[in-house]
Protein backbone atom coordinates (compact mmCIF):
# COMPACT_ATOMS: atom_id res chain seq x y z
CA UNK A 1 0.00 0.00 0.00
CA UNK A 2 1.56 3.26 -0.80
CA UNK A 3 1.64 6.38 1.11
CA UNK A 4 0.00 9.36 -0.01
CA UNK A 5 1.02 12.60 0.39
CA UNK A 6 0.02 15.11 3.07
CA UNK A 7 -2.72 17.57 1.86
CA UNK A 8 -1.51 20.44 2.25
CA UNK A 9 -4.43 23.40 3.61
CA UNK A 10 -7.09 20.65 4.10
CA UNK A 11 -10.24 22.25 4.19
CA UNK A 12 -12.35 22.55 7.58
CA UNK A 13 -15.34 20.23 7.67
CA UNK A 14 -18.89 21.15 6.92
CA UNK A 15 -22.20 19.67 6.67
CA UNK A 16 -22.31 19.62 2.75
CA UNK A 17 -19.37 17.87 0.90
CA UNK A 18 -18.32 15.61 -1.61
CA UNK A 19 -17.24 13.48 1.37
CA UNK A 20 -20.55 13.68 3.86
CA UNK A 21 -22.76 11.15 2.07
CA UNK A 22 -22.44 8.17 4.99
CA UNK A 23 -23.95 10.67 7.59
CA UNK A 24 -26.20 12.90 5.61
CA UNK A 25 -27.27 10.68 2.73
CA UNK A 26 -26.33 12.55 -0.41
CA UNK A 27 -22.83 12.89 -2.67
CA UNK A 28 -22.96 16.71 -4.12
CA UNK A 29 -26.81 17.22 -3.31
CA UNK A 30 -27.61 13.65 -4.92
CA UNK A 31 -28.90 10.80 -3.46
CA UNK A 32 -25.86 7.95 -3.23
CA UNK A 33 -26.95 4.23 -4.16
CA UNK A 34 -25.35 2.18 -1.01
CA UNK A 35 -26.74 2.10 2.52
CA UNK A 36 -24.33 1.77 5.47
CA UNK A 37 -23.99 -1.52 6.70
CA UNK A 38 -21.69 -2.70 8.83
CA UNK A 39 -17.90 -3.25 8.97
CA UNK A 40 -17.32 -5.16 11.18
CA UNK A 41 -14.81 -8.09 10.30
CA UNK A 42 -14.15 -11.82 11.77
CA UNK A 43 -12.13 -14.97 11.66
CA UNK A 44 -10.53 -15.02 8.15
CA UNK A 45 -11.65 -11.79 7.00
CA UNK A 46 -9.98 -10.25 9.98
CA UNK A 47 -7.14 -12.29 8.99
CA UNK A 48 -6.62 -11.27 5.93
CA UNK A 49 -7.06 -7.58 6.53
CA UNK A 50 -4.14 -7.94 8.75
CA UNK A 51 -1.88 -9.82 6.19
CA UNK A 52 -2.92 -8.05 3.10
CA UNK A 53 -4.13 -4.81 3.80
CA UNK A 54 -0.66 -3.00 3.88
CA UNK A 55 0.20 -4.21 0.56
CA UNK A 56 -3.02 -3.79 -1.26
CA UNK A 57 -5.44 -1.36 -0.31
CA UNK A 58 -5.25 2.07 -1.59
CA UNK A 59 -4.33 4.39 1.59
CA UNK A 60 -6.39 7.69 0.68
CA UNK A 61 -6.90 10.67 2.67
CA UNK A 62 -10.70 10.96 3.59
CA UNK A 63 -12.73 13.77 3.97
CA UNK A 64 -15.49 13.38 6.35
CA UNK A 65 -16.62 9.68 6.27
CA UNK A 66 -14.93 6.72 5.69
CA UNK A 67 -15.60 5.99 2.13
CA UNK A 68 -14.90 9.84 1.27
CA UNK A 69 -11.43 10.90 -0.85
CA UNK A 70 -10.42 14.18 -0.41
CA UNK A 71 -10.72 16.23 -3.30
CA UNK A 72 -6.85 16.91 -3.82
CA UNK A 73 -5.92 13.34 -4.17
CA UNK A 74 -5.37 11.47 -7.13
CA UNK A 75 -4.60 7.96 -7.56
CA UNK A 76 -0.84 7.49 -9.17
CA UNK A 77 -1.35 3.83 -10.61
CA UNK A 78 1.95 3.47 -12.01
CA UNK A 79 3.81 4.16 -8.35
CA UNK A 80 1.01 1.74 -7.11
CA UNK A 81 1.73 -1.25 -8.95
CA UNK A 82 5.16 -0.67 -9.94
CA UNK A 83 4.36 -0.85 -13.38
CA UNK A 84 2.45 0.84 -16.30
CA UNK A 85 -0.48 -1.29 -17.25
CA UNK A 86 -3.32 -0.86 -18.83
CA UNK A 87 -5.88 -0.13 -15.76
CA UNK A 88 -9.43 -2.07 -15.32
CA UNK A 89 -11.66 -0.80 -12.41
CA UNK A 90 -14.32 -2.47 -11.04
CA UNK A 91 -17.17 -0.27 -9.50
CA UNK A 92 -18.84 -2.33 -6.65
CA UNK A 93 -16.76 -5.37 -6.36
CA UNK A 94 -18.36 -7.15 -3.83
CA UNK A 95 -16.97 -10.35 -2.27
CA UNK A 96 -14.44 -9.85 -5.15
CA UNK A 97 -14.90 -12.71 -7.27
CA UNK A 98 -14.64 -11.34 -10.50
CA UNK A 99 -12.08 -8.80 -10.47
CA UNK A 100 -9.89 -11.28 -8.78
CA UNK A 101 -10.27 -14.16 -11.18
CA UNK A 102 -9.98 -11.69 -14.11
CA UNK A 103 -6.87 -10.20 -12.79
CA UNK A 104 -5.43 -14.23 -11.89
CA UNK A 105 -6.57 -14.68 -15.84
CA UNK A 106 -4.96 -11.59 -17.15
CA UNK A 107 -1.71 -10.53 -15.58
CA UNK A 108 -0.72 -8.03 -17.74
CA UNK A 109 -3.50 -6.12 -16.80
CA UNK A 110 -4.10 -3.56 -13.84
CA UNK A 111 -7.12 -4.19 -11.64
CA UNK A 112 -8.96 -1.83 -8.74
CA UNK A 113 -11.63 -2.96 -7.25
CA UNK A 114 -13.93 -0.19 -5.84
CA UNK A 115 -16.22 -1.24 -3.14
CA UNK A 116 -18.25 0.46 0.14
CA UNK A 117 -18.03 -2.74 2.61
CA UNK A 118 -15.05 -3.30 4.35
CA UNK A 119 -16.03 -7.03 5.18
CA UNK A 120 -16.28 -7.28 1.01
CA UNK A 121 -12.82 -6.07 0.88
CA UNK A 122 -11.66 -8.12 3.01
CA UNK A 123 -12.62 -11.05 1.21
CA UNK A 124 -11.09 -9.89 -1.87
CA UNK A 125 -7.92 -9.42 0.14
CA UNK A 126 -8.24 -12.90 1.33
CA UNK A 127 -8.87 -14.42 -1.93
CA UNK A 128 -5.41 -11.85 -3.54
CA UNK A 129 -3.46 -13.67 -0.72
CA UNK A 130 -4.87 -17.08 -1.70
CA UNK A 131 -3.96 -16.80 -5.79
CA UNK A 132 -0.45 -14.87 -4.61
CA UNK A 133 -1.77 -12.22 -7.10
CA UNK A 134 0.22 -8.92 -7.02
CA UNK A 135 -1.87 -7.11 -9.94
CA UNK A 136 -4.83 -5.89 -7.92
CA UNK A 137 -5.32 -2.86 -5.30
CA UNK A 138 -8.76 -2.27 -3.28
CA UNK A 139 -10.15 1.17 -1.93
CA UNK A 140 -12.96 1.56 0.26
CA UNK A 141 -14.65 4.49 -1.61
CA UNK A 142 -17.91 5.95 -3.31
CA UNK A 143 -17.51 5.45 -6.43
CA UNK A 144 -18.78 8.93 -7.52
CA UNK A 145 -15.60 10.13 -5.84
CA UNK A 146 -13.24 7.91 -7.36
CA UNK A 147 -14.43 8.60 -10.92
CA UNK A 148 -14.59 12.14 -10.23
CA UNK A 149 -11.60 13.64 -8.66
CA UNK A 150 -9.52 10.75 -7.57
CA UNK A 151 -8.54 8.68 -10.78
CA UNK A 152 -6.61 11.29 -13.46
CA UNK A 153 -8.72 11.78 -16.97
CA UNK A 154 -8.29 9.19 -19.60
CA UNK A 155 -6.43 6.78 -17.28
CA UNK A 156 -9.03 3.57 -17.27
CA UNK A 157 -9.15 1.03 -19.58
CA UNK A 158 -12.33 -0.44 -19.09
CA UNK A 159 -14.59 0.24 -16.57
CA UNK A 160 -16.91 -2.53 -15.11
CA UNK A 161 -20.23 -2.00 -12.95
CA UNK A 162 -21.89 -5.19 -12.29
CA UNK A 163 -25.18 -6.14 -11.11
CA UNK A 164 -25.64 -2.51 -9.30
CA UNK A 165 -28.22 -2.56 -6.59
CA UNK A 166 -31.76 -2.26 -8.80
CA UNK A 167 -33.53 0.17 -6.47
CA UNK A 168 -36.43 -1.79 -7.60
CA UNK A 169 -39.54 0.55 -5.76
CA UNK A 170 -40.21 3.43 -8.34
CA UNK A 171 -39.80 5.51 -4.92
CA UNK A 172 -36.02 4.66 -4.82
CA UNK A 173 -34.90 4.68 -8.67
CA UNK A 174 -33.13 8.12 -7.59
CA UNK A 175 -30.80 6.11 -5.90
CA UNK A 176 -29.55 4.18 -8.61
CA UNK A 177 -26.09 4.08 -9.37
CA UNK A 178 -26.35 4.62 -13.03
CA UNK A 179 -27.68 7.99 -14.98
CA UNK A 180 -26.67 10.51 -16.86
CA UNK A 181 -24.19 11.92 -14.28
CA UNK A 182 -22.96 8.51 -13.73
CA UNK A 183 -21.85 8.57 -17.48
CA UNK A 184 -20.47 11.95 -17.47
CA UNK A 185 -18.27 10.46 -14.54
CA UNK A 186 -17.50 7.20 -16.95
CA UNK A 187 -16.15 9.17 -19.65
CA UNK A 188 -14.13 11.50 -17.43
CA UNK A 189 -11.47 8.48 -16.47
CA UNK A 190 -12.06 6.23 -19.49
CA UNK A 191 -9.25 6.71 -22.58
CA UNK A 192 -11.26 6.81 -25.68
CA UNK A 193 -11.49 4.09 -26.89
CA UNK A 194 -12.10 2.43 -23.88
CA UNK A 195 -14.75 0.38 -22.48
CA UNK A 196 -17.37 0.66 -20.35
CA UNK A 197 -19.40 -2.71 -19.60
CA UNK A 198 -22.51 -3.41 -17.58
CA UNK A 199 -24.47 -5.97 -16.39
CA UNK A 200 -27.89 -6.16 -14.29
CA UNK A 201 -30.90 -9.08 -13.75
CA UNK A 202 -33.35 -6.60 -13.76
CA UNK A 203 -35.01 -5.80 -16.84
CA UNK A 204 -36.57 -1.89 -15.93
CA UNK A 205 -32.61 -0.83 -15.34
CA UNK A 206 -31.59 -2.75 -18.02
CA UNK A 207 -33.99 -0.22 -19.86
CA UNK A 208 -32.15 2.21 -18.20
CA UNK A 209 -28.49 1.43 -18.27
CA UNK A 210 -29.12 1.47 -22.05
CA UNK A 211 -30.78 4.50 -22.39
CA UNK A 212 -28.29 6.40 -20.66
CA UNK A 213 -25.45 5.17 -23.05
CA UNK A 214 -27.76 6.13 -25.89
CA UNK A 215 -28.47 9.92 -24.36
CA UNK A 216 -24.56 10.28 -23.64
CA UNK A 217 -22.12 12.14 -26.22
CA UNK A 218 -19.56 10.41 -24.75
CA UNK A 219 -20.23 7.03 -25.64
CA UNK A 220 -21.47 4.98 -28.37
CA UNK A 221 -23.34 1.31 -27.93
CA UNK A 222 -20.86 -1.20 -28.94
CA UNK A 223 -23.56 -3.45 -30.18
CA UNK A 224 -26.01 -0.81 -31.33
CA UNK A 225 -29.95 -2.77 -32.64
CA UNK A 226 -27.84 -5.98 -31.65
CA UNK A 227 -29.81 -8.64 -30.09
CA UNK A 228 -33.30 -7.28 -30.95
CA UNK A 229 -36.50 -9.02 -31.44
CA UNK A 230 -36.60 -12.72 -30.43
CA UNK A 231 -33.07 -12.77 -29.44
CA UNK A 232 -33.34 -9.50 -27.00
CA UNK A 233 -33.05 -10.33 -23.14
CA UNK A 234 -35.91 -7.69 -22.70
CA UNK A 235 -38.27 -9.78 -24.88
CA UNK A 236 -37.35 -12.50 -22.67
CA UNK A 237 -37.98 -10.75 -19.82
CA UNK A 238 -41.38 -9.48 -20.84
CA UNK A 239 -42.45 -12.99 -21.68
CA UNK A 240 -41.49 -14.74 -18.12
CA UNK A 241 -43.24 -11.50 -16.48
CA UNK A 242 -40.10 -12.87 -13.92
CA UNK A 243 -39.42 -9.17 -12.41
CA UNK A 244 -42.22 -6.93 -14.91
CA UNK A 245 -45.95 -7.66 -15.88
CA UNK A 246 -45.55 -10.22 -18.85
CA UNK A 247 -46.33 -8.22 -21.69
CA UNK A 248 -45.49 -10.43 -24.49
CA UNK A 249 -43.76 -7.32 -26.27
CA UNK A 250 -40.83 -7.68 -28.45
CA UNK A 251 -37.88 -5.73 -28.13
CA UNK A 252 -36.90 -4.05 -31.45
CA UNK A 253 -34.57 -1.75 -30.21
CA UNK A 254 -32.05 -4.03 -29.12
CA UNK A 255 -28.42 -3.28 -28.21
CA UNK A 256 -27.63 -6.19 -25.76
CA UNK A 257 -23.49 -7.23 -25.53
CA UNK A 258 -23.44 -10.94 -25.60
CA UNK A 259 -22.25 -12.30 -22.54
CA UNK A 260 -18.76 -10.81 -21.23
CA UNK A 261 -16.62 -13.56 -21.08
CA UNK A 262 -14.62 -12.04 -18.48
CA UNK A 263 -16.92 -12.27 -16.43
CA UNK A 264 -16.86 -15.47 -14.03
CA UNK A 265 -20.15 -16.54 -12.91
CA UNK A 266 -20.34 -15.21 -9.21
CA UNK A 267 -22.50 -16.13 -6.40
CA UNK A 268 -24.90 -13.71 -6.77
CA UNK A 269 -25.30 -14.17 -10.50
CA UNK A 270 -26.05 -18.19 -9.68
CA UNK A 271 -28.88 -17.03 -7.51
CA UNK A 272 -30.85 -14.70 -10.31
CA UNK A 273 -30.51 -17.35 -12.82
CA UNK A 274 -31.90 -20.57 -10.18
CA UNK A 275 -34.71 -17.73 -9.58
CA UNK A 276 -35.09 -17.26 -13.48
CA UNK A 277 -33.66 -14.12 -13.63
CA UNK A 278 -32.57 -12.44 -16.83
CA UNK A 279 -29.36 -11.12 -17.44
CA UNK A 280 -28.65 -8.14 -19.33
CA UNK A 281 -24.59 -6.94 -20.74
CA UNK A 282 -24.05 -3.63 -22.52
CA UNK A 283 -20.92 -2.31 -23.81
CA UNK A 284 -20.27 1.34 -24.47
CA UNK A 285 -16.71 2.71 -26.11
CA UNK A 286 -15.93 5.69 -25.01
CA UNK A 287 -15.83 8.25 -28.14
Amino acid sequence: MSEHPAVSGTPAANPVTPGSQASFGTYRRQPVSFVRRGTRLQGRRQQAWDEHAESFVVDVPRHVADTSVHPDYMFDATGEFGRSAPLVVEIGSGLGEAVVAAAETDPERNFLAVEVYRPGLANTLLRIGQRGLTNVRVVQANAPEVLGTMLPEGSVSELWVFFPDPWHKTKHHKRRLINGSFAQLAARVLEPGGLWRLATDWSGYAQQMRDVVSASPDFRNAHDGGRAGSDSPLTAAWASGVDCEPTGESDLVGGWAPRFEGRVLTSFENKALKAGRVIFDLTAVRA
